[in-house]
């Protein structure tokens, strides 16, 4: 059984980071696209990124709101896909959460396509 596991939430100030790790259990990242959203309270699941482990060009998209703060990786044989998250704002708060399908990604609002979900990790950003 395919199982995600997130990791590294917290709280933080305005301007501080935090490193989210994402790690797959009953299965290979090989081939997959892992993307990574959202949810604030009392608000939809958004698409943060995605990343797809077959490579290529291309093979990491961020959401507007993110870009250029917000970087995906995956290290090297790893099971284990991290995001990390610098200068960090209000509006980034909510519950971070992976997700899995292994096949090639698509675009983050299609957030159905995704097979597998984990838990979610709180990321609490304050002023």
């Amino acid at each position: 059984e395919r199982k995600l596991v997130e990791s590294g939430g917290g709280s933080v100030q305005v301007g501080g980071s935090l490193r989210l790790s994402c790690t797959v259990f009953g299965a290979t990242l090989s081939r997959s696209c892992v993307g990574w959203y959202r949810q604030a309270p009392g608000k939809e699941r958004q698409g943060v990124g995605s990343i797809y482990t077959g490579g290529g060009d291309g093979s990491i998209n961020y959401a507007d709101s993110v870009t250029g703060r917000f970087t995906i990786s995956q290290a090297n044989g790893e099971n284990t896909v991290y995001l990390e998250m610098n200068r960090l704002q209000p509006e980034d708060t909510g519950r971070y959460y992976c997700a899995l399908v292994p096949r090639s990604c698509v675009p983050l609002r299609y957030r159905h396509y995704f097979d597998v979900w984990g838990q979610g990790t709180q990321v609490t950003v304050s002023s």
